[in-house]
């Protein structure tokens, strides 16, 4: 998946004519401005991959194909009554915490299996896999060998993890998607 934050539709649409077909973006509006336009008449998939206020669901459901950041019960509800508001279907991953930052998002790793049970069952929300970020400071492949368990665990065949400088480590432990930026678009400021 291509990660297109701070990337212009420009930029975008020289992958587009390339054949990329995946892309990731951090935030609900600047996707807005970046695909609504490149969308049409493509085959395009778009993963929300940055965190999702709740005030923000409606547009999420409206434009992602898949939201990869459910994180908790509130944001989760919002989207399975949005889901059924706009009658859209869309695959949804649970964002696991496998570092049990207090600063990230994501559910602990031991609350993982009761909330993917209520975002299923409770919510009705379709999740198809999950997601982690590791810490920066720790070996990843940790973190995304204890994603692998939990989806296992849960019957869960996607896994987001993984991003330019950690890639491979990703793909042995199972990951379905990286998150591939800079690797594409050179170092991004910060």
């Amino acid at each position: 998946m291509i990660v297109t934050k701070n990337q212009t539709s420009n930029d975008i649409q020289k992958l587009i004519s390339q054949k990329f077909k995946i892309f990731g973006e951090n935030r609900v509006q600047e996707a807005y401005k970046k695909f609504s336009e490149l969308r049409s008449g493509t085959s395009l998939e778009i993963h929300l991959i940055g965190p999702l206020q709740t005030n923000k669901v409606a547009d999420a459901v409206a434009l992602f194909d898949v939201i990869e950041v459910i994180d908790r019960p509130k944001l989760a509800k919002a989207l399975g009554d949005e889901v059924i508001r706009q009658n859209r279907q869309l695959e949804c991953y649970v964002q696991v915490n496998t570092g049990e930052e207090k600063q990230k998002s994501g559910i602990a790793p031991d609350g993982a299996d009761d909330f993917i049970a209520y975002c299923r069952d409770d919510v009705g929300l379709n999740v198809t896999g999950l997601m982690c970020i590791p810490l920066v400071e720790e070996e990843a492949a940790m973190h995304f060998a204890l994603l692998n368990i939990i989806a296992e665990r849960n019957g869960l065949a996607k896994l987001s993890m993984g991003m330019s400088d950690d890639f491979e480590d990703a793909i042995a432990f199972g990951a379905s998607a990286v998150r591939v930026g800079s690797a594409i678009f050179g170092a991004r400021d910060v």
